[in-house]
């Protein structure tokens, strides 16, 4: 039977919908023992496995921060796993262990691109201080990418943007027609980015147009162009987006609000391939992928009339759906952990970290403007926050459901009862255990930290607020190792 082990309490710096942080593989129950009791009492989470080939299926379901792993086990190395794991991710830090203390060894861990080496017997403390400067590494890495390094072209661990990757990678080698569809800021023109560099097109241009921003009587010259002459103002030949887009893909967003003359126009190139300047009379053959957006029901613009059905089977030949940010609330950490590393790179200023509360706290938030609203919100903390960890209370009022004067927005009292059953619902879809504990301390957590701040520290103060005894609070400030002063 594996032996596999989860903590139960939350582990430091960890955040919903985040990877469990270590990782300890080793055949010798007593060297996990070790770990297990040690990492469990620093509160910091971990699984354990008894061989590289249960961790190896692990990995396909979930991705460690750190791995400790032993060398020579029965089955595959530990070396053969650290190998498997660099390949797919190749920025976790691995500490490799081994009672046989030899030079080879610890050149091949090196060379395999080991984090540390640990030779066996070792002290339990100082495998513990390994652990943590692995775990620092490792989210200092994920953080703030190094300069000059390509960042991510789009992030997501939700099961909803994996699907969104899968298609991609299934198109990546496809010429065929893409309708965009999700809310506004869910990151539709990065998607059509995506598609375009992956695909045979990569190689020419990406000519991208919001046909809602560009008045109507301009619409059709900025898409096929216009002859000298054409009308009034058109003193010379201008070359339109279908053309400056010849051999490589063509974004028309909001492509609902096109004008339905334009419509017309459009049916006809995608059609025959063909399309005539505005006041042309040759006509141009058009070899450009089409990738379309939009945030409006289509099928509902068809029926009322305002858009024409037969484009529309056109443009709708693979469909790609964005999630919105509240279908994928796991990502918001890792999204605003990269929007507050990017920010502060773009200002050349230190970084904003978002405490663990804040992290939560911004998991329960609905984002009506999605992943565009998050990102704006990352910048204005990395400018207008005070302090380089940004709790709760450093939230812009409207994040916080708060009037502008401070009093608790239209409906938010409920808010907190919502977001609860919503986290408690998330925990089970991941199939965690222990719920009621874990979320139990952070509500007990919450209360006191809060009260102790309402009082200024004063414990006999906040413990009447909340109606308990001054022992109980000060040994739950213990227990839930909350930092406060008397």
């Amino acid at each position: 039977m594996p032996d596999e082990r989860t903590d139960a309490m939350p582990a430091e710096g960890r955040s919903p919908g985040e990877a469990t942080p270590v990782w300890i593989i080793d055949d010798d129950r007593s060297i996990r023992w070790v770990f297990e009791k040690a990492l469990a009492r620093e509160g910091i989470g971990f699984r354990a496995f008894a061989s590289a080939r249960e961790a190896l299926e692990r990995l396909a379901d979930e991705s460690p921060e750190v791995v400790v792993s032993d060398i020579r086990m029965p089955g595959p190395t530990g070396l053969e796993f650290m190998q498997a794991l660099k390949t797919r991710l190749p920025g976790v830090p691995v500490i490799v262990m081994t009672a046989y203390s030899d030079l080879e060894s610890a050149v091949a861990a090196f060379q395999g691109g080991a984090f540390e080496y640990l030779p066996k017997p070792f002290d339990v403390d100082h495998a513990v201080e390994l652990v943590r400067r692995a775990l620092d590494e490792s989210r200092r890495r994920f953080e703030a990418p190094p300069e000059g390094g390509e960042a991510p072209e789009i992030l997501g661990q939700a099961p909803a943007m994996q699907e969104v990757f899968r298609a991609i990678g299934r198109l990546s080698q496809s010429h065929a027609t893409v309708l965009i569809t999700g809310e506004s800021g869910t990151g539709k023109e990065l998607v059509a980015r995506a598609l375009h560099r992956h695909s045979p097109r990569a190689g020419k241009a990406f000519i991208a147009i919001n046909t809602a921003a560009i008045p109507k009587d301009l619409l059709e010259s900025e898409l096929f162009g216009h002859e000298r002459g054409a009308f009034t103002g058109a003193q010379a030949m201008r070359r339109g987006r279908f053309e400056q887009a010849e051999g490589g893909t063509l974004f028309l967003d909001e492509i609902g609000d096109m004008p339905p003359d334009l419509q017309t126009r459009l049916l006809r190139v995608l059609s025959d391939g063909q399309f005539y300047r505005v006041g042309g009379h040759t006509p141009i053959t058009a070899s450009v992928r089409v990738i379309a957006a939009t945030h409006q029901d289509l099928e509902s613009r068809v029926r009322q009339g305002l858009f024409r059905e037969d484009l529309f089977h056109r443009l709708n030949v693979i469909r790609l759906r964005l999630p919105s940010l509240r279908e994928r609330r796991e990502d918001i950490p890792v999204l605003a952990r990269h929007f507050l590393a990017r920010s502060a790179r773009e200002l050349g200023v230190d970084g904003k970290r978002l405490t663990d509360a804040a992290l939560q706290f911004l998991a329960t938030r609905d984002f009506p403007g999605n992943v565009r609203q998050l990102e704006n919100l990352c910048h204005w903390l990395t400018v207008m926050a005070p302090g380089q960890a940004v709790d709760v209370a450093d939230l812009p009022p409207e994040i916080r459901g708060e009037a502008p004067g401070g009093a608790p927005a239209a409906g938010a009292e409920g808010d907190w009862r919502a977001a609860l059953e919503r986290e408690v619902a998330a925990r089970l879809a991941r199939g965690e255990t222990g719920i009621a504990e874990g979320l139990t301390r952070d509500f007990e957590a919450a209360l006191i930290t809060r009260a102790l701040a309402h009082t200024g520290g004063r414990r006999i103060e906040a413990a009447g607020l909340l109606g308990i005894g001054r022992n109980t609070l000060t040994r739950k400030v213990q227990e839930l190792r909350i930092d406060a002063k008397d």
